[in-house]
């Protein structure tokens, strides 16, 4: 059971991601894509500095640059993401934010001379082939937007493969405050550097805000750094990039999206890239080994 925890972990944390989409789009109506990335990380922090408090014995000098390196990570692939989303599509924005599954092994390999596990590597490019008939509408135009969202997805490539490496070597808990901590106060100087610390107090953007808060941030990310202690990195980018697909799902039951023969199609390339990537084609190689003996 151990060697699933890691996969369950990542698909219940690219449920909520995929859920947030749409608490992300009513936010906006009332906050600037700024504010909502200063109220979800400062909730972060508080909700995981206060529940796991005794984790602080655990935080050294080195958890401290871990935690901030990854905390930078996440602060400006978000930033590049949302930053991006105001001058391209939310469809290309989507697609972009996913090439980081197939970024992801090349860092490992040109970094630190990683050898590329072609199961894993086939599995990232069909997940993100998956991703592009999911939610890519063809188009020959490259604009600033869709450049800034490709950095969004070094970024994050960057977030998880640090994540992998540096959970083998800190408290995956305690390096989840950290990284909160710092990616608070980045979005806070930002806030308050462009003058938009006031909030709006209407219900509707509150629930929203905290909601992307309570569980795209503090539960998804903590989920999502205890999980790559049982995972590779580029298994973990892969059932990561289904954020999409479900994104998809509940923009059809929550905001009545009509689902088409192109949605379905990329689901399933995305759930054959992730067969692909878990099994190795295992189950083939011992029914052929049946089958000789």
């Amino acid at each position: 059971m151990q060697r699933y925890i890691g996969e369950i972990l990542l698909v219940v944390t690219a449920i909520i991601w995929g859920s947030g989409f749409v608490a992300s789009a009513v936010a906006l109506d009332y906050y600037s894509p700024y504010q909502i990335l200063a109220g979800r990380f400062l909730i972060g922090a508080i909700i995981l500095s206060a529940v796991f408090y005794k984790k602080w014995t655990k935080v050294n000098k080195s958890t401290l640059v871990k935690g901030a390196i990854l905390g930078i990570f996440l602060y400006l692939a978000f930033a590049l993401q949302t930053v991006g989303l105001q001058y391209t599509t939310p469809s290309k924005n989507a697609f972009l934010t996913a090439v980081n599954v197939v970024i992801v092994p090349f860092i490992g390999f040109f970094l630190y001379k990683r050898k590329m596990d072609m199961y894993e590597l086939s599995g990232a490019i069909l997940a993100i082939v998956g991703v592009a008939v999911l939610s890519l509408k063809l188009s020959s135009e490259i604009n600033i937007g869709d450049l800034l969202t490709l950095g969004c997805a070094v970024g994050f490539a960057f977030h998880i493969f640090y994540t992998a490496k540096f959970v083998k070597e800190e408290d995956p808990v305690a390096l989840t405050i950290i990284q909160m901590i710092v990616a608070a106060i980045i979005s806070w100087i930002v806030v308050l550097t462009r003058g938009e610390a006031s909030f709006s107090l209407e219900t509707e953007g509150m629930m929203n805000l905290l909601y992307l808060g309570v569980f795209s941030t503090t539960i998804a990310y903590l989920m999502q750094t205890v999980a790559q202690k049982y995972i590779t990195e580029t298994k973990a980018a892969i059932i990561l990039s289904t954020e999409s697909f479900w994104g998809m799902a509940f923009s059809v039951v929550i905001l009545s999206e009509v689902m088409t023969y192109k949605m379905i199609l990329g689901a399933i390339l995305i759930l054959i890239a992730i067969i692909v990537s878990e099994t190795k084609f295992s189950f083939l190689k011992k029914n052929k080994i049946k089958s000789i003996t």
